[in-house]
């Protein structure tokens, strides 16, 4: 099995057990690793917003040790020139910021699109919403080329049929008289 399909599986878990064991309202989501997550446009209407990296401390506590062994194996692998794959997502970040400024004309993102970027051990998950007529297949290919990136991760939808969301939500957020209950 290659390791980008073994990645894809991981990740398929991963949300499995995202939309199997929600987060209970009352318990805090953090960006517990500093992962870069962001969004880069909305020209579609009603996109619910991803959770992105957010994860309860408990969550992050079994996470951790996975996370430190799956970041080190490129770099006892010999295929990382940093000591994790972690390393590289603030330069990745930076990079795919200039891409999509670069792209921009030939795939019409901006204005097809309201998506979420997420950068984890040099794979970019794309989260967000698309018009039926977004080439995605020419988008990713675009994203994917950017420097030290291993892969992208299509999460994209178009609203309503055929597709469904396919990444985790973030929880709705609390109105000022809700959070102000004790």
């Amino acid at each position: 099995m290659k390791r980008y399909e073994k990645a894809r599986l991981a990740t398929s878990a991963m949300l499995a057990m995202a939309f199997v064991f929600p987060v209970r309202a009352e318990e805090e989501l953090r960006n517990w690793g500093n992962d870069p997550f962001f969004q880069v446009s909305r020209a579609v209407a009603n996109c619910p917003q991803p959770l992105g990296p957010l994860l309860t401390q408990q969550e992050w506590q079994r996470e951790e040790h996975y996370r430190a062994e799956r970041g080190n194996s490129c770099y006892i692998q010999g295929t990382c020139r940093l000591s994790s794959g972690y390393r590289y997502d603030s330069e990745i970040n930076e990079a795919v910021k200039r891409r999509l400024t670069h792209i921009a004309d030939q795939t019409q993102w901006e204005s097809k699109s309201t998506l979420w970027l997420m950068l984890q051990r040099r794979i970019i998950y794309v989260q967000g919403c698309v018009t039926a007529d977004f080439d995605r297949q020419a988008f990713v290919k675009q994203l994917a080329e950017t420097a030290d990136v291993v892969t992208v991760i299509d999460q994209m939808a178009v609203l309503g049929p055929p597709d469904a969301i396919r990444y985790p939500l973030a929880p709705p957020a609390k109105s000022p008289a809700a959070a102000a209950k004790p």
